[in-house]
């Protein structure tokens, strides 16, 4: 009976004494990742300052910082689970292996990042560019290491696989500084053209947004089944696009109305013939 109590005090006190030290490392390593990730958010915030000191391109400062983010909390990881006890040797081909299996099984995301890289490097589009790709068109919020953010003109916002983009198409609608706007305007055949063109020149010169150089493009462009269409082709500053195109279109439409120039609309003359019954 002596032996047994014996062994059991000293199976309690191994337990406690294993106990306190796992205590201890699970406190350590907590501290360890807490610390850790306040020191990441303090070098993310001196580096995001230092690229703007040094006026870095936001694009390329966002995916700069999401990296290095995710490396250093890797990094904070790896030394919280070493304060556990656990080797890294082991812990290194673990994640090694880890990261193979998970390389084949995300080769989609691989690809997503190889393209955010590219865009990054080519710079076909910046954030705040208004652009048309994949599909979807919006402002670029934000290019991340996989996904480019947009947010679209009715305030939704969309995530767009790099991958995606770099595979298509790219319209950037802001790279240039101006923009031609392009308006078909229909009048009746029996109108008088002169009269059109005249009234459609003094809505341009009226507009004061509307650049004089390149000059404004009025001309007859067609005959068309039931109008004579004429061709309305200003330059603008990009920014001013949209609101001068609406209020071209409403301008003329009252100008038109007020000279006497009709606007027509398709319509089909309907032939109807009585045959007497003999």
């Amino acid at each position: 009976m002596g032996d047994l109590s014996l062994d059991s005090t000293m199976l309690l006190e191994k337990l406690q004494t294993t106990g306190v030290d796992f205590g201890l490392r699970l406190v350590s390593a907590i501290a360890v990742f807490v610390i850790g990730r306040i020191v990441v958010r303090i070098i993310l915030s001196s580096l995001r300052k230092l690229m703007h000191r040094i006026d870095l391109d936001e694009t390329l400062e966002q995916f700069i910082l999401n990296i290095i983010s995710v490396l250093l909390t890797l990094i904070v990881i790896i030394a919280a689970l070493g304060r556990l006890g656990v080797e890294m040797t082991s812990l290194v081909a673990i994640m090694g292996a880890a990261g193979l299996a998970v390389g084949l099984a995300l080769q989609g995301s691989l690809a997503n990042f190889a393209a955010g890289v590219l865009i990054i490097f080519f710079k076909p589009y910046r954030t705040g560019d208004y652009i048309e790709a994949a599909g979807v068109a919006g402002s670029v919020d934000q290019v991340t290491i996989f996904n480019t953010i947009l947010t679209t003109p009715d305030n939704r916002k969309v995530v767009v696989p790099n991958s995606n983009i770099t595979n298509g198409a790219i319209t950037n609608f802001s790279a240039m500084d101006t923009r031609r706007i392009d308006l078909v305007i229909g009048v009746g055949y029996d109108d008088d053209l002169k009269l059109a063109r005249e009234t459609l020149q003094k809505v341009i010169d009226a507009e004061t947004r509307i650049l004089k150089e390149p000059t404004t493009t009025i001309a007859v462009s067609e005959l068309g089944a039931s109008s004579v269409n004429f061709v309305v082709r200003p330059w603008v500053k990009t920014s001013e696009f949209w609101p001068v195109r609406f209020a071209l279109t409403e301008n003329i439409k009252l100008a038109l109305d007020e000279a006497g120039i009709s606007i027509p609309y398709p319509q089909q003359d309907v032939h109807i013939h009585q045959v007497n019954d003999q």
